[in-house]
């Protein structure tokens, strides 16, 4: 009998755990009235940076959780290059979040709901694994995917019921 640890679940575990953090970063973007994305970045099992969606609030189309949450980490290690580093979000990246994580050289993305209008890691496009890029990222989608889809869904239902666009 081994004495070693089972860590067949520790993945998952930790995965489930970051991403429940991303869906509480979602909800601060829904109290702006922007649509619930969150997302952190992992280096070493610590949280280096966290964001959410903020392109209304901030008048910035760049301003997706991803971003914000790169920006908070790059500043934070002081380097734009987050080599090691795994980003946790709710939805797939787009093309614009894609882009940026291969030029941060991030690791390792995981996230919750796919996009089947733009999603950037494996979806539509699969940026994060294209072989003609210099870096390419391991990608886990599906990490508490249906409280994820969940939470934009009824974002968009409520929104059209007010009339919203």
């Amino acid at each position: 009998m081994s004495s070693e640890p089972d860590t067949r679940n520790l993945k998952s575990e930790t995965d489930e755990g970051f991403m429940r953090r991303a869906l509480e970063l979602a909800a601060c973007a829904e109290a702006e009235g922007e649509v619930p994305v969150g997302a952190l970045i992992v280096l070493d099992g610590e949280v280096i940076g966290e964001g959410w969606n903020r392109p209304i609030s901030a008048r910035d189309p760049t301003a997706h959780a991803e971003v914000v949450a790169m920006r908070a980490a790059a500043a934070r290690r002081g380097n734009y290059r987050l080599t090691g580093a795994t980003l946790y979000v709710t939805l797939e990246p787009c093309p614009m979040c894609a882009g940026a994580m291969v030029h941060a050289r991030i690791a390792r993305v995981v996230y919750g709901a796919p996009d089947a209008i733009a999603g950037a890691g494996g979806t539509v496009f699969d940026l994060l694994r294209a072989p003609t890029l210099n870096h390419r990222a391991a990608v886990e989608g599906g990490v508490l995917a249906e409280i994820c889809s969940q939470r934009l869904r009824d974002f968009f239902q409520a929104r059209r019921a007010r009339g919203g666009s």
